[in-house]
């Protein structure tokens, strides 16, 4: 796994020839259970390296597209699973906890509900204020900005960019790790902000 901005955080991905992006997975190690989220499909030395970081506790999903391997790695390491609320009639893997808007999961790790997206209800996670998760939404095809689904997608464009427009308002954001793209470790919240006067 590669190490990312902060010396608990690491990434891993699979490239996506379609889209010609990485789709990426996330692993916050602490102390009291590491946390997966959106995990990719990891290759023997990511294994080896995810254990020898202490393994798995929770993997958080931020919507029913991004369930990915998750339940192979559920199913070899015990990992609870937990998803967006708002998908929990028609989540299509166990889940064994729901998460809504503004609760926090654990210490440190607030819970963000979007509108619009192509899932309902789909997760954004804030960690410790200044590191933004995202999941579909919000996204970077590019290095160095973010961008939103194509219209297509979304369920309801406004909603979409009120959802947006909401993350931009998060006033210590330095970093966005997207699911789907580039990772951008600085100035997050200008990145955001101009995302927003985009759409």
């Amino acid at each position: 796994m590669k190490s990312l901005h902060r010396p608990d955080l690491y990434s891993w991905s699979s490239f996506n020839p379609a889209r010609n992006i990485d789709f990426n997975g996330i692993a916050w190690i602490r102390p009291d259970g590491n946390i997966l989220i959106d995990p990719v499909a990891l290759s023997n030395h990511d294994w080896n390296h995810l254990q020898s970081l202490g393994g798995v506790g929770w993997i958080v999903l931020t919507n029913s597209e991004h369930v990915r391997a998750t339940k192979e790695i559920a199913d070899q390491t015990y990992a609870k699973i937990a998803g967006p609320v708002a998908e929990k009639d028609s989540f299509p893997i166990h889940c064994d906890r729901w998460l809504s808007d503004g609760e926090e999961f654990v210490p440190g790790l607030k819970v963000i509900e979007l509108q619009g997206s192509k899932t309902p209800g789909e997760l954004a996670l804030l960690l410790e204020e200044t590191t933004l998760i995202t999941g579909d939404l919000v996204r970077a095809r590019k290095a160095g900005s973010l961008t939103i689904l194509p219209d297509d997608k979304l369920l309801n464009r406004e909603q979409a960019v009120a959802s947006v427009q909401r993350l931009a308002e998060l006033s210590r954001v330095e970093a966005v790790l997207v699911g789907d793209g580039w990772p951008v470790f600085r100035d997050g919240r200008d990145r955001l902000k101009e995302l927003v006067a985009t759409l």
